[in-house]
């Protein structure tokens, strides 16, 4: 059980850290009446929208944010176990509205009054505003009707998840016994009797070896192989030989003048408004009016840009940093946006631009000149880009041409490495399922060397593209199909691993042995390691069937002996000198451990009834 516990200490904190959520402006149904098909997934016939997901991304990044101070980083989002967690959670909000509308639950119009009344958001001097509930909403582009309909959902979900969540009981008795044995330490000493010392007692007879053999026969079998010869045809490679001249680089600074050195950039900070693409036209008036509000502070107290676009910014990535987005060149914002900052001047503030994101107030801080560069600064970057460039043009004609003639030609490489001067190489063997890199473990070049026609009758492959713009032909030499060696060969071989393998049973059994007799009070001579002190709390480095043999060992006469032999081979024998309880923890301590128990429980009851509601409805999670 304490096993259980400590494993499962940091799932059950994920999931209550998941369960904060927000529910309230953003989820259920969220975007059932959108048409699109980007949807990540669908449960009980419902699709979860990628809006709906990104969403709830964000509204875990502010409660993570929240609970986590300074702690937190945004690239913790990018955690797969977290974003899929996060859909998991859409999937169960899905899925459990349709469960509590299959078992019969229900909000009644007053109880549901008394949650919305007691939403401290919607409160004014402590107590239910109607006038600021209405112009809550109405900022969220929503009607009352549709957020209560929300509300009500969440709370028929809530009432399937308290009936599991608010019903694990753990005895304080028991509380206290997990916290003694995780507590308890153990003083003992360890001796390794290991296979290498009876390899020299063991000499594996004929029958040993040839059972052996016969056992392992897949261990043995030599695959299937082929040797080739090939040649590649490589852009890298007709680079390097083309040859530029000085008129040539020099036009080409001439052209591309303004593409080198460095672009101008700006920086630029912004407060965005997210409105969905999808979003209906009173939900665009809404983002709107809230954003033409903002726009109006501003003006009135361009000081304040940075403040307000920490309190109202949509955008997770920049609002922490007044909407500092820092200095960016051109090509790197969508067009809208870009646009409008590459026309602005230094503190200048920007109407409301609308982009797939929702609506911006842009304010510019800085301009970055571009900067040139001279052409003896970059003549040796540019001899490289226009040899490319040449070989570009003449390469998609030479690939045609040596696909051709490989196909046309397939009895030989050498016309075609004779006509495009191309090396002909020779691999060594190579497996069906690994090769030589770089090119023989790409899986379509073994397809081709492998087929019939290339084995039997010794015919090229095509031309195959092993990497962008590189070509590879190559052409069978010797095949050896798959064979299993003779015992004979393989006599050393199998005698060394015979051997082995009865030297660890040899160290089991001699474990066995001297374990009896330490049990039966026949000490003897042992060269005992140093003495530790371990705890299932601190395990100092033993392994799991150690730790649990020390802890199963009986102490009521000391000392007291175990053992366990070894996966890898020996015997692993344990001497328990002493046994320390721990100090006696407080009530409050008791109390705390035993709540952390009833969530453990609690979660993995809530955990079962999930995977059974799961399997009752049609799920499906896209790639």
């Amino acid at each position: 059980m304490f096993d259980f516990v400590h494993q499962k200490k940091r799932i059950v904190q994920f999931i209550l850290a998941l369960a904060t959520l927000p529910f309230l402006f953003w989820g259920l149904e969220s975007y059932d009446s959108s048409d699109g098909e980007d949807y990540l997934a669908s449960a009980a016939g419902e699709k979860i929208h990628r809006q709906e997901f990104d969403q709830a991304l964000r509204n875990q990044q502010e409660s993570m944010r929240a609970t986590m101070g300074e702690n937190f980083n945004d690239s913790m989002l990018d955690n797969p176990e977290l974003r899929s967690a996060v859909l998991e959670g859409l999937v169960q909000q899905r899925l459990l509205k349709h469960e509590a509308v299959r078992v019969g639950l229900s909000v009644p119009d007053s109880q549901l009054v008394v949650v919305i009344q007691d939403i401290s958001a919607f409160q004014q001097d402590g107590k239910f505003s109607k006038q600021r509930y209405e112009e809550l909403l109405r900022d969220q582009g929503m009607t009352s009707r549709i957020f209560e309909a929300r509300v009500r959902q969440e709370m028929m979900r809530q009432q399937l998840i308290d009936a599991y969540t608010g019903n694990g009981f753990v005895p304080i008795s028991v509380a206290e016994r997990l916290m003694k044995l995780g507590d308890e330490k153990r003083e003992i000493s360890l001796v390794q009797i290991q296979p290498e010392q009876f390899l020299s007692q063991t000499k594996p007879d004929d029958a040993a070896i040839k059972s052996y053999y016969d056992s392992h026969q897949a261990e043995f079998q030599l695959p299937e192989q082929v040797s080739v010869e090939y040649i590649v045809l490589a852009l890298d490679d007709l680079t390097k030989e083309l040859p530029v001249t000085a008129e040539e680089v020099a036009n080409y600074f001439e052209e591309h003048k303004g593409e080198l050195g460095q672009p101008e950039e700006r920086r630029a900070s912004h407060i965005l408004i997210t409105v969905p693409v999808t979003a209906s036209t009173e939900e665009k008036s809404a983002a709107r009016a809230k954003a033409e509000q903002l726009l109006t502070q501003i003006k009135q107290a361009p000081q304040r840009f940075a403040e307000l676009a920490k309190q109202h910014s949509q955008d997770p990535g920049s609002a922490t940093n007044g909407g500092d987005l820092g200095f960016f060149g051109r090509n790197m914002m969508v067009k809208a946006f870009e646009d409008m900052v590459f026309q602005m001047k230094p503190e200048e503030i920007s109407g409301l631009v609308e982009t797939d994101h929702g609506f911006h107030i842009i304010k510019l801080a800085q301009i970055k000149p571009a900067k040139l560069v001279s052409f003896d600064e970059v003549k040796s970057q540019l001899e490289q880009e226009v040899k490319k460039e040449k070989a570009g043009k003449v390469f998609g004609e030479m690939a045609e041409g040596f696909n051709n003639m490989v196909y046309e030609q397939s009895d030989s490489l050498r016309p075609a490495a004779e006509k495009y001067g191309l090396r002909i190489r020779q691999s060594g063997w190579i497996g069906r399922k690994a090769g030589e890199p770089p090119y023989f473990t790409n899986g379509k070049v073994l397809q081709a060397i492998f087929s019939e026609e290339a084995i039997k009758n010794k015919r090229n492959t095509e031309a195959i593209e092993v990497a962008p713009n590189t070509l590879v032909s190559a052409r069978v030499l010797d095949h050896r199909p798959a064979t299993m060696p003779s015992i004979a060969a393989l006599k050393d071989k199998i005698t060394g691993l015979v051997a082995r393998q009865q030297a660890a049973e040899a160290a089991v059994k001699a474990g066995r042995e001297k374990l009896a007799q330490l049990q039966e009070g026949k000490n003897g001579t042992v060269g005992w390691d140093g003495m530790r002190q371990i705890s299932r709390k601190e395990p100092q480095g033993l392994d799991n069937d150690i730790l649990r043999a020390v802890f199963k060992a009986e102490v009521t006469r000391l000392p007291s002996y175990a053992g366990v032999a070894n996966p890898q081979g020996g015997f692993t024998l344990i001497r328990v000198s002493r046994v320390i309880d721990p100090v006696p923890t407080e009530a409050s301590e008791r109390k705390n451990f035993a709540r952390q128990l009833q969530q453990v429980l609690a979660q993995e009851e809530l955990s079962s009834y999930l995977a059974g509601v799961k399997k009752r409805y049609d799920v499906t999670v896209k790639d």
